[in-house]
């Protein structure tokens, strides 16, 4: 395993961010001739690389890297509540006046009198300690996978298709407890992406997606915190409305002709109204001392995750190269790359536009052509059903015309016949006599 150790760290006794053990860093660089040595050996066992990543190139279970177990930090939490209520104890003043408390027995009255809101503001108090003293430990564990040598140059100045597998197969073979890191698994993730998409441009889009996500789950751990932030003085406050119910309701004034008792009944409300107070300020002083560790470790994990992006932004991106000259960080290079990619759509967009004019052209030809073809085959069935249409019309006039002649013909010959009656009857007188008249009873005679 090798380390990455700044220039400030030479001559210094350091641990091992994976063993933690001691050891010296060198006050004087290695010779740049031994890099090259080995630098040029690296090729050569490159068959060794690839037999080690066709056993051990699985991948490994990424754990939370900033959420604690929560039962682990409530036990601990609930731990040290019980050894303050313990330590406390004895200096329980009880029913003594407050004018006689010591500064031991003060601060165990201000957990005792209002036992219940107490106790569940230390645990709520305890339990976010315990959490940020967890997380503090998996800071630490972050800030370990910095040191590691992640992209060793004897591999290569720069990365490309040729050599990413090399890289790969240094990544896996960092320590197994320092290899479920933020800045490990990121760069793993990244140089994975790099050997199947060979594409600065992509690589970089899920760094930046990366980070979101990791820092989103950052922020998220802190949910519970926060909760607790602003549940304890609001139990304060729970607490003083309670003593004060308590201070008001014991007001009696029933005989106020005893002086005595009078001054006693507000001695008890006043000592209420005190107790009642001590609660709020029990409250707010476990907020103020909470609100400064949980804030610090906020901004000491924002600074991790800063550092993890600008060794991906500036160690990682550089050093990768998809083969369009982009990867050294050319300005030039990277506009060449993204005129190159924009001509390549323009061309792709017109050859799809041509072949869709072409399909166009094609589709409206087709339609043409059926068209004529309907319009043929209509003109031809109406030129038919017309030709049979006159055909059965003059069919049916000539049977008319027969009819009607021979109609008109027999007519012709009953007109002829009649005439000739007629010349026969136009010689003749036809005498009409009279029928004879019948006689009535009552009617005259002739005579």
């Amino acid at each position: 395993m090798q380390l990455k150790a700044g220039p400030e760290l030479a001559g210094q006794l350091v641990h091992c961010p994976g063993c933690r053990v001691r050891m010296q860093i060198p006050r004087h660089p290695p010779n740049p001739a031994e890099g090259e040595v080995q630098a040029a050996s690296a090729p050569a066992s490159r068959g060794s690389v690839g037999a080690f990543r066709s056993v051990e190139r699985r991948g490994w279970k990424e754990t939370d890297p900033t959420n604690p177990n929560m039962f682990l930090s409530f036990g601990i939490g609930v731990g040290m509540v019980l050894v303050w209520f313990c330590l406390l104890l004895p200096f329980n003043p009880g029913a003594r006046p407050p004018e006689s408390y010591s500064a031991i027995q003060w601060l165990s009255a201000l957990f005792f009198k209002h036992f219940a809101v107490s106790a569940l503001n230390a645990t709520f108090f305890c339990w976010a300690m315990a959490i940020l003293y967890l997380k503090f430990q998996k800071l630490r564990h972050q800030k370990s996978a910095l040191l590691l040598d992640v992209l060793p140059m004897r591999l290569g100045k720069e990365i490309n298709v040729s050599n990413v597998a090399q890289f790969i197969d240094h990544v896996y073979r960092l320590p197994r407890k320092l290899r479920d890191s933020l800045m490990v698994n990121r760069i793993r993730k990244g140089l994975e992406l790099f050997e199947i998409r060979a594409n600065n441009a992509e690589v970089a889009k899920m760094m930046a997606n990366q980070s979101d996500i990791d820092s989103a789950r950052i922020g998220g751990s802190y949910t519970l915190p926060r909760a607790f932030l602003w549940a304890i003085p609001l139990l304060g406050f729970i607490g003083t409305v309670l003593g004060l119910s308590q201070a008001i309701g014991g007001m009696n004034f029933a005989n106020v002709e005893d002086v005595g008792k009078i001054v006693t009944s507000i001695n008890n409300v006043t000592s209420g109204l005190g107790t009642a107070f001590d609660a709020t300020l029990l409250g707010l002083v476990l907020a103020m001392i909470l609100n400064f560790p949980l804030n610090s470790m906020a901004k000491h994990e924002d600074d991790n995750l800063n550092q993890i992006d600008a060794f991906c932004n500036e160690v990682l991106m550089p050093r990768l190269n998809d083969g369009t000259g982009a990867g050294g960080g050319d300005t030039a290079a990277i506009a060449d790359a993204v005129v190159a990619a924009i001509t390549g759509g323009q061309e792709a967009f017109l050859r799809d536009l041509n072949e869709l004019s072409r399909r166009m052209n094609e589709y409206a030809t087709s339609l043409d052509g059926r068209m004529a073809a309907f319009q043929q085959t209509v003109t031809g069935e109406f030129v038919t059903n017309t030709t049979a249409m006159r055909e059965q019309s003059e069919a049916a006039v000539k049977d008319s015309m027969a009819q009607v002649s021979t109609y008109l013909s027999g007519l012709a010959s009953g007109i002829e016949g009649l005439n000739a009656v007629l010349r026969d009857l136009g010689a003749k007188q036809i005498v009409i006599q009279g029928l004879p008249r019948k006689r009535r009873w009552f009617s005259r005679s002739d005579g």
